[in-house]
């Protein structure tokens, strides 16, 4: 059927080239005789003197032609990309000058005993784990009930969110420490939410099969038989071989996974969703240790030297344009941050999801290295939330998504309940270390919601990988002058009044 349609398309591209060229058409009857009148002018054309070089064919560049090669212009874009970047590092050479100090880093860690990275909110988290690991323990000796299991577990999972704020208020150490060690808590409280949940699910299990086994009936005398011949028989051919009976001691059941080991290495794993069996490597390689050790340190360093060099110049600069409300100047401000602030985006990812996360797999034997997918080839805002995290994916999906689906709610609302939880751990990480409360972190996330409708709906193919790629290329720089300005505002302010009352 393909090859009539591409012949009858070719007919009728002849017929419209006889019709321009003025040449006569036969009378003919159908597409066959048609064909066979266009293949005779061809080759009566191919006797004439002047040997044919035209036939007819559309641009390369129109629609029509099916070309789609243009790896050229691909390269153009990339050498005009690094041309204008090139060009940016040495305008802001020539401007400030090297601005690049890896010692000024390591005294921000250490000018304060809080301040690397937290230590002593790291250290009083071990106290939570033990919590939830006792309340699993007596639980999975029936020596509390569900429901005062389900209250501590609360109110210490509540616990392990509220207590980094008080510390952080308090005592108010620098933003950087403060984002790391309410990363680490974070993480544990999304972990032990999960840790919790597959317990609970093992003990109904558990108790779902000891009902079943204790209302079974009896089997029959002759099942009973052949059961007792069976293991007879496997008993004598165990002593002929002087084998020991195989046991399968890798799997883990409940509740011998209710241990100090267990919940550690858990803790440790690069994923947010417990197991009891979680896929292990064979060994550990070296080589491929070592790459990324080689990889995070060299990553490290560039990310922080970008940001002494290029990201802190234009942040300052843009904080009288942001005083003033002046639109134009906020526009090129924001536009002039957004190549450097990507750039940095896009080193953390490979540093934090593909080289970080890699070694702790590598380190302790975790075969699941699905950090992140496709993220790059979205199409929609669904596709690149549900891709570029895959850990914080996989957890919401089954501890949130899932959950409300089965319980009746629609796919728009559980979408919207997992990007509101989202939205408020955003705000989270980034208010609790700034000590100041705006939102604009949150908004930003439940922006996504109505982005997400809007981009499936109207932007497709190329079209909605280019709004995706819009909105991460804009929206992260807006957020980050958005709280760099409220911040610079109230410590200038908090400083000048300070100032002043001690003139």
């Amino acid at each position: 059927m393909a090859a009539s349609d591409s012949e009858v398309d070719t007919s009728e591209r002849n017929l419209r080239h006889r019709k321009r060229s003025g040449s006569k058409l036969r009378r003919v009857g159908s597409a066959t005789e048609i064909d066979d009148a266009v293949r005779q002018e061809e080759q009566e054309r191919k006797k004439q003197p002047d040997i044919p070089l035209h036939k007819p064919q559309d641009s390369l560049l129109s629609s029509g032609s099916g070309f789609d090669n243009y790896r050229g212009f691909l390269n153009l874009c990339i050498i005009l990309l690094a041309m204008s970047n090139t060009r940016l590092v040495l305008e802001n050479l020539i401007k400030y000058g090297i601005l690049v100090d890896p010692i000024s880093w390591i005294s921000v860690f250490l000018k304060n005993p809080y301040s690397w990275p937290n230590l002593s909110l790291i250290c009083v988290l071990n106290g939570f784990v033990f919590i939830s690991l006792g309340i699993e323990k007596l639980l999975s000796k029936d020596i509390i009930s569900e429901h005062l299991g389900f209250i501590l577990k609360t109110l210490n999972i509540l616990t392990i969110v509220i207590c980094p704020v008080i510390v952080i208020t308090i005592f108010r150490p620098n933003p950087v420490g403060s984002f790391a060690a309410l990363g680490i808590y974070t993480q544990a409280f999304l972990k032990l939410i999960s840790y919790h949940i597959v317990n609970k699910w093992c003990r109904e299990a558990k108790r779902t099969k000891w009902r079943r086994k204790r209302g079974a009936s009896t089997p029959a005398p002759r099942l009973k038989k052949m059961l007792k011949e069976k293991d007879l028989a496997e008993k004598e051919q165990n002593d002929v071989n002087g084998d020991i009976p195989k046991v399968d001691s890798t799997v883990v059941k409940y509740p011998d996974n209710i241990n100090l080991k267990d919940m550690y290495y858990f803790l440790c794993a690069p994923t947010l969703c417990y197991e009891l069996n979680f896929p292990r490597s064979a060994r550990i390689r070296k080589r491929f240790v070592i790459r990324r050790i080689i990889e995070i340190v060299f990553l490290i360093q560039l990310m922080l030297g970008l940001v002494q060099q290029w990201i802190v110049p234009t942040v300052m600069n843009a904080v009288k344009p942001f005083n003033e409300m002046d639109l134009k100047r906020m526009v090129e401000r924001i536009l002039k941050l957004a190549i450097p602030n990507h750039f940095i985006w896009l080193l953390f990812f490979y540093c934090f999801f593909h080289s970080l996360l890699n070694l702790i797999g590598e380190l302790i034997c975790f075969a699941d290295r699905e950090f992140y997918r496709d993220w790059w080839n979205s199409e929609t805002v669904d596709y690149f939330w549900k891709n570029w995290n895959i850990p914080v994916h996989r957890w919401a999906k089954r501890h949130i998504y899932a959950p409300m689906r089965r319980r009746g709610y629609s796919a728009i609302q559980a979408a919207i309940a997992v990007f509101l939880l989202s939205a408020i751990f955003h705000e989270y990480l980034v208010s609790v270390p700034l000590h100041m409360f705006r939102l604009w972190a949150f908004a930003g996330m439940m922006a996504q919601v109505p982005f997400q409708y809007i981009t499936s709906q109207f932007f497709h193919g190329a079209y909605g990988n280019s709004a995706v790629w819009i909105s991460l290329i804009i929206g992260q720089p807006v957020c980050v002058l958005m709280y760099f300005h409220d911040y610079y505002v109230i410590n200038m302010i908090a400083t000048t009044n300070a100032t002043t009352s001690a003139i």
